[in-house]
């Protein structure tokens, strides 16, 4: 048998060339990804978990106990007749007794799905308009100052045309949500595409990225964190315009959070209707810790953060 020994036979100085190539080649290709891995924040160090649990909870004890004392401090005043402003025991007592009945979590759950089903909506309408008006200087200029200015609207303008259109039902509410969280989410991809490094866009320019790929592999992923600030900003319009439509807007056969605390209202109630906004507030700081955790998270991937 015959064996091939042609590169065993080939000259130091022709092995040498042969292997230099690939060499290089290896040394390009850590050198590439060395500097990926400098685009990345550190990985952080696991410390004791008691101990970092403990220091991002022990700020929000204080803030509340500091909220409570204030409240009983002026309970106390009598600035107020007590059926009129209660006192912190009597409210979280109610409270209490609201969250043992099943009717209540079901007031949740129905304004937990208007609100993600509205959210949804206007994420899905907000990013197609926001990656359209970004992509097309003419329609910028048509209509981007019009997405400003409905941002800005109060969203409770919006409900007298909205029972005109679709009378005491949940399309007015979900219309007011959608109109109201839209313009939010549109401008955060809009802004967070502005800043795009232009280095990048001639990196993925050189690359060969067009249309959809270009967005999905280098626009998209580096407005993110601009586009998680729309998201957040967007989540508070629409959980401020499902409030006030639930006030405005009753639907009949619904009993939602906000249904209960206008009947808590008409019977003059103050401590359910003190217990109802808790209620609201602790959804809202719970979604809100949400999305600080998702901006939190981007930010440390892409070294965005001193920590």
């Amino acid at each position: 048998m015959e064996t091939d020994t042609s590169i065993n036979d080939a000259p130091p100085g022709d092995a040498l060339a042969t292997l230099a190539p690939l060499d290089r080649a290896d040394q390009a290709a850590e050198r590439v990804s060395g500097l990926d891995a400098l685009e990345l924040g550190p990985k952080k160090e696991k410390g004791n978990l008691g101990k970092r649990i403990w220091a991002s909870t022990w700020p929000k004890l204080l803030a509340i106990a500091i909220v409570i004392g204030a409240w009983q401090l002026v309970y106390l005043s009598e600035w107020r007749p007590v059926y009129v402003f209660p006192p912190p025991a009597d409210v979280f007592a109610e409270l209490g007794e609201l969250i043992t009945e099943p009717k209540f979590w079901d007031g949740v759950q129905l304004t937990m799905t208007r609100a993600l089903t509205g959210f949804a909506l206007a994420v899905a309408i907000g990013t197609i308009i926001g990656a359209a008006v970004s992509q097309f200087r003419p329609l910028r200029a048509a209509i981007g100052s019009l997405i400003t200015g409905l941002q800005t609207m109060p969203s409770i303008m919006w409900f007298p045309l909205a029972i005109l259109l679709f009378q005491l039902g949940e399309e007015a509410i979900l219309f007011v949500v959608v109109i109201g969280a839209a313009p939010s989410v549109a401008n955060g991809l809009i802004s967070g595409i502005d800043y795009v490094p232009r280095t990048w866009l001639r990196v993925g320019q050189v690359m060969g990225m067009r249309g959809i790929a270009k967005y999905r592999h280098l626009i998209l992923p580096a407005s993110l964190p601009s586009f998680v600030s729309g998201l957040k900003q967007g989540w508070a319009f629409s959980w401020r315009s499902l409030m006030a439509g639930e006030l405005l807007v009753i639907v009949p056969g619904t009993v939602s959070i906000g249904v209960r605390m206008q009947t808590s209202r008409d019977l003059n109630d103050a401590v359910a209707v003190l217990s109802y906004i808790i209620v609201v507030l602790i959804i809202g700081i719970l979604v809100d810790q949400f999305f600080n955790a998702a901006d939190g998270a981007l930010r440390r991937r892409w070294g965005l953060t001193g920590n």
